[in-house]
Order: structure tokens, then sequence, then C-alpha cells
């Protein structure tokens, strides 16, 4: 009696399986070759879309370093203006004191 029991459950199980199968076949929004399609456009734009993010972020990066070049430059213009006023005031004081 439990071999009938089992069989019948693994009959139904098959029915089902079958049933699901078709349905999901009928009801199916694309076939395979657009769902591949699809998926690699995608892809492709997600490729394009990282591609352009990291042409952005490399522009950015460079205004940032010409940015960074600007500022040291002007330090050592300062830094070369300050220590020429240096020398200056000691050869005044060393001219002053003979």
């Amino acid at each position: 009696m439990s071999d009938d029991n089992s069989s019948s459950k693994l009959a139904f199980f098959m029915a089902g399986v079958g049933i699901g199968a078709i349905l999901a076949l009928l009801f199916a929004p694309q076939s395979g070759k657009e769902t591949r399609d699809y998926l690699a456009q995608r892809a492709n734009d997600g490729r394009d879309a990282l591609s352009s993010k990291g042409r952005e972020y490399r522009r950015q990066a460079e205004d940032y370093l010409d940015k960074a070049k600007d500022v040291v430059a002007k330090q050592k213009d300062q830094l070369s203006a300050a220590l020429e006023a240096g020398k200056q005031a000691y050869q005044e004081e060393k001219a002053k004191s003979r």
C-alpha cells in the first residue's frame, strides 16, 4: 500500500513539473535569444557607464593635481622671496657692522 501511495505522489509531482514547465514557456516575457541580447546590452551599458565615470574621475584627479602644482609653485616662490629678503637683510646688517 505504501508503494501505491509513493508512486502516486511521484506521478503528481512529475505532472506538476510538466505543467509548470509548460506554463513557464507560455508566459515567458522573452525568448532565450532576446534575454541574452538584453543581458548583453545591459552589460555593455554598464561597461560604458563605468568607463565614462572613470574618465570623469581621471579628469577631476588631473584638475586637483594641477591645482596642487600651482599651490606648490606659489609656496616655492614665497619661500624664495623670503629667503632672498633674509639674505638681503643679513647683507645690510653685515655692511652696517663694518
